[in-house]
């Protein structure tokens, strides 16, 4: 079967390294979050001011993923890859080193976009080097490296919860450290041609694509497809990484240290089943167990709403969430993305849907802190319809786009586990 043969290890060395993109966006965003209640103490912030910090990092993130798509169809997918995340080096020095909430914003605003624009751009990396047989298991490690993002963030959250501006600031020094090692051995990496009748697309696609060729019905509808099930989904994923702690602080009565131990504990089960989306991602397990996760899913959004916040739902919540979200959430998305969208238009239609969704996330996070101070209710019951219309786009996707797409798995029949 596809997902048994061997994946060399250099195609290994270029997911990690491109999923080094997906470790520093979500350490950025949960490392806002995990801070958020310390920056609104130190630089005394208001509900709107601790909201606009968390919508602008997202503002960026969708701004970079929408030029840096582009700019990488058009000028060399490798060419921005190398340099896009040296400027998120950059823009991690500020915030860890900010004296002020202004220079805290302007730090957030670089690393913003720079980790936006390395998103879609990385994923079209990985993607154009890796045969047709490997490309969900090589796109997927890149959700594991997401994880490990959220999880250094939340453990140096966790251990440094008692150290004020301190930790705050160790907790985002780390992400400069690893991105300027990351720039170094990006510099460095050469990766695999194509080869075989299987191969995948050339190392570095054509540039100058036509924008003409994103509107066209081979583009439209995969893109359309992934947005809608990314946008909605991610507006509860979303929610719960920039204000997890902030929630269980402010809402549900818990000590930082709590909170931030809450989260920690519940996530080394996500690290091992994203491993476990891994070794599946090539199979027809990939979209099988996405209904069943979905339905967990939603369950987990349903006791949180029912609760209204309360620690008890929310500690039942996250351990719904961390066995669901691995099967049924953003790796879903990148690996449909890679396989449903044209190859030399991916890095920008990639961009667009990152773009618009972190757009709506955006917008969505500068009212969370006053709506959860208002109604946690409201919000968690809005959350919930968004994960109940991600699991319907994600059933269409399945049903319609995937078995269209060149290299899909294999079909209904063929429903052994893969070996290791």
């Amino acid at each position: 079967m596809a997902g048994t043969r061997p994946i060399p290890k250099p195609l290994w060395k270029a997911a990690a390294l491109s999923g080094m993109a997906s470790y520093l966006d979500a350490g950025l965003i949960v490392s806002i979050s995990v801070n958020l209640a310390i920056y609104r103490d130190h630089y005394d912030m208001g509900v709107w001011t601790a909201g606009a910090v968390s919508a602008l990092v997202t503002g960026c993130i969708a701004v970079g993923s929408l030029v840096g798509g582009r700019l990488a169809d058009l000028f060399g997918r490798r060419r921005v890859y190398n340099w896009d995340i040296f400027c998120f080096a950059l823009g991690a020095i500020v915030i860890t080193l900010a004296p002020d909430d202004v220079t805290l914003l302007v730090g957030v605003f670089v690393a913003g976009l720079a980790a936006g624009a390395d998103l879609p751009t990385s994923l079209a990396v990985v993607s154009d080097a890796a045969p047709s047989w490997a490309r969900g298991r090589l796109v997927a490690f890149t959700q594991v490296m997401w994880m490990l993002g959220i999880t250094v963030a939340v453990f140096l959250g966790f251990v440094l919860s008692t150290t004020g501006m301190t930790g705050a600031r160790l907790i985002t020094g780390q992400l400069a450290v690893a991105a300027l090692v990351t720039w170094a051995l990006r510099s460095r990496l050469k990766l695999p041609g194509a080869h075989g009748p299987d191969a995948a697309e050339p190392r570095d696609a054509p540039q100058g694509i036509s924008l003409r060729n994103v509107w066209t019905r081979a583009a439209l509808l995969p893109m359309t497809a992934t947005f809608v099930f990314y946008v909605t989904w991610g507006l509860g994923a979303n929610t719960f990484g920039q204000f997890g702690t902030y929630l269980l602080v402010t809402v549900s009565d818990a000590s930082q240290s709590l909170a931030t131990g809450v989260n920690l504990a519940f996530i080394p089960i996500g690290v091992l089943l994203t491993l476990a989306f891994v070794r599946v991602a090539d199979t027809p397990w990939r979209d099988r167990l996405f209904h069943v996760a979905a339905v967990v899913q939603i369950l987990a959004f349903v006791i949180a709403s029912l609760t209204a916040g309360a620690l008890a739902g929310m500690l039942v919540f996250f351990v719904l969430y961390q066995l669901s979200n691995p099967f049924a959430g953003e790796a879903n998305y990148k690996v449909w993305s890679q396989l449903t969208l044209p190859a030399d238009t991916r890095g920008t239609t990639q961009g667009l849907t990152y773009a618009l969704s972190r757009g709506v996330f955006a917008i969505a996070a500068f009212f969370t802190p006053a709506l959860a101070d208002q109604s946690p209710a409201v919000l968690l019951w809005t959350i919930t319809a968004c994960m109940t219309a991600a699991a319907f786009a994600g059933v269409f996707i399945i049903r319609v786009l995937v078995p269209r797409a060149p290299g899909a798995v294999p079909g209904r029949a063929d429903l052994r586990v893969p070996s290791p």
